[in-house]
């Protein structure tokens, strides 16, 4: 989603050379020192051909680009050391790589024969991958795919104008096809980088195969309202799990991709270690380690859960597929749960919905991540978006395990009654002895070990301390006349409490509109046959739509020859 081949540059508007629509912390491409033809973020410079008409470049997406590459670049530092460590039988090119031996924005950082190889799979312009080649130290070799043929041209073009083509080779082939005739020769990657227009599930099972012991998949899915529960059917059609509206829909989104890669991991006697997962702007991008280990890969049932939600006061609760029992001194055993009894909400006395399976292990390495945080301290001017790096990569680490989150303003919306300051609401489940942290996929949000009851006693406690809701809506709702009725049965303290003081107060998280319909922008064109799609092609990819207009047209084509 790096560069796409498309109809429109409405997002882009860089025909001419001028971006409008480029954020703050996006590379000014109207500097006069800078092509005008060219786009240019980090060390790259993408080249716009006369006919730029057809070029898409989304710069939201620089700060998925940025955080990528922090990410691989320590990654790349590990991989080879793990790799010692580690039974592997690797063969395939190993091409040599240039070393730093010129000055300006070609200069390759310290590649090196022994470094990782990258499958860039859905390439566009190669932006991605040159970025890759020209600032991610130790990488050995970049294969840059694209079914278009009219971007695979383009990407050629931008390899030789940025001087990397002894790193990066393009491949002019369907992603998935690629990978399996990859695998077939034995040539594995360390990484696979996917970053498609919408649903990510159709190319992980050939990632999962071409991918190195310890190898690390980057896993984009633009596709967040299906994943946050607008289409539940969908959503399970793509990804095996079904989703559930909910405040915490960006949080659920991710361990939906999670549990979807975890799937098809396991086919393989494999399983997956989750680094780093953020939920950012209009997708959600996972970066996860993938290893071999069929008596691991038995353990996935007590990784994933059901998900049952309230349908009055929105609790969720968790409920495993699996559960293992540790043993001292032997293997662990497996068994298999039993169903709680869930038939009414304890807490409002409505039903609930079922919606999963979805990843319930942690989203984040914590180790991996104060890692990243040095890296990106040490050397901020090498992102645009370092700021935001800092402070989504600050928030994560300190995040409880704890799968889902509270936000404010929908708890105390189900009551009808004035918000609780975000400080206020912490301190409270910090003065009851429950562990409390915020969450970076949502604002005004807090996770904590604390259950249900103890948030609608925080809730029953605030309306009576002087904060009351209207009789009125007391009796036009159930469910609020059901919380504020129960019994508080938990001391609760609204007194400042210093462990609930939110240490990332000042960093940058969410970013402002960058521009007026920003977004994922346009689907590629899907150009096959020397840049023309052909008429079986957009039949295929209009889905007939176009059909009944054609069947008129032939009926009075024949009136008229009548």
């Amino acid at each position: 989603m790096d560069g796409r081949v498309s109809e429109s540059t409405k997002s882009a508007k860089i025909a001419d050379g001028k971006d409008a629509g480029i954020c703050d912390s996006t590379t000014n491409v109207n500097d006069s020192e800078v092509n005008p033809s060219a786009i240019k973020e980090g060390r790259a410079e993408i080249l716009l051909k006369s006919s730029s008409s057809h070029v898409f470049y989304n710069p939201v997406q620089e700060f998925n680009r940025d955080l990528s590459i922090a990410v691989l670049s320590v990654f790349a530092k590990e991989q080879p050391q793990s790799r010692k460590g580690l039974k592997r039988n690797r063969h395939g090119s190993t091409k040599d790589a240039a070393k730093a031996t010129t000055d300006g924005s070609s200069t390759l950082v310290n590649s090196r024969e022994d470094g990782i190889s990258v499958f860039e799979a859905l390439a566009a312009t190669g932006l991605r991958s040159i970025r890759y080649a020209l600032e991610v130290p130790g990488i050995r070799e970049i294969v840059a795919n694209d079914l278009s043929l009219q971007a695979v041209e383009s990407i050629e073009d931008n390899v030789k104008h940025n001087k990397v083509e002894r790193i990066v080779q393009t491949s002019h082939s369907d992603a998935s096809l690629s990978m399996y005739l990859s695998k077939g020769e034995n040539k594995l990657f360390d990484a696979v980088d996917l970053d498609p227009y919408g649903c990510p599930s159709r190319f992980l099972d050939a990632t999962v195969q071409v991918l190195e012991e310890g190898g690390l998949a980057l896993v984009t899915a633009t596709d967040l309202a299906v994943l946050a529960g607008n289409s539940p059917e969908t959503c399970y059609s793509k990804y095996g799990a079904v989703c559930l509206r909910s405040p915490a829909c960006h949080e659920m989104a991710l361990r939906i991709v999670l549990q979807c890669i975890e799937s098809h991991a396991n086919r393989y006697g494999k399983y997956i270690v989750p680094l780093l997962s953020i939920s950012a702007d209009f997708y959600v991008r996972v970066f996860v380690r993938i290893f071999t280990s069929p008596a691991t890969c038995k353990q996935s049932t007590s990784k994933l859960s059901h998900v049952f939600q309230c349908v009055g006061c929105k609790c969720m609760t968790l409920h495993p597929l699996g559960v293992m029992n540790v043993r001292e001194n032997k293997p662990p055993s497996y068994s298999l749960p039993r169903l709680p009894e869930l038939s009414k909400c304890p807490h409002c006395d409505h039903s609930y919905q079922m919606g999963g399976p979805v990843w319930s292990g942690p989203l984040h390495d914590p180790s991996f991540i104060s890692k990243l945080l040095e890296l990106v301290e040490s050397s901020s001017d090498k992102f645009n978006t370092s700021k935001r790096m800092l402070g989504m990569l600050s928030v994560a680490k300190n995040e409880l395990l704890t799968p889902f989150f509270y936000t404010i303003d929908a708890v105390c919306s189900i009551v009808h009654c004035v918000s609780i300051p975000l400080i206020t609401f912490r301190s409270a489940l910090s003065n009851a002895g429950y562990k409390v942290s915020e969450t970076h996929a949502a604002p005004n949000s807090v996770k904590t070990d604390a259950p249900a009851e103890v948030i609608w006693d925080i809730v029953r406690t605030w309306v009576k301390n002087g904060h009351p809701v209207s009789e009125k809506r007391i009796k036009e709702s159930d469910v609020t006349k059901r919380i504020l009725e129960a019994p508080v049965r938990n001391d609760i303290r609204f007194d400042f409490n210093a462990d609930a003081g939110m240490d990332t107060e000042g960093l940058v998280r969410f970013q402002v509109n960058p521009a007026p319909y920003w977004g994922p922008g346009l689907r590629a064109k899907n150009n096959l046959v020397d840049g023309c799609a052909t008429k079986e092609a957009k039949r295929k990819a209009n889905q007939n739509k176009s059909k009944p207009a054609a069947v008129e047209n032939v009926e009075s084509n024949e009136v008229n020859k009548k």
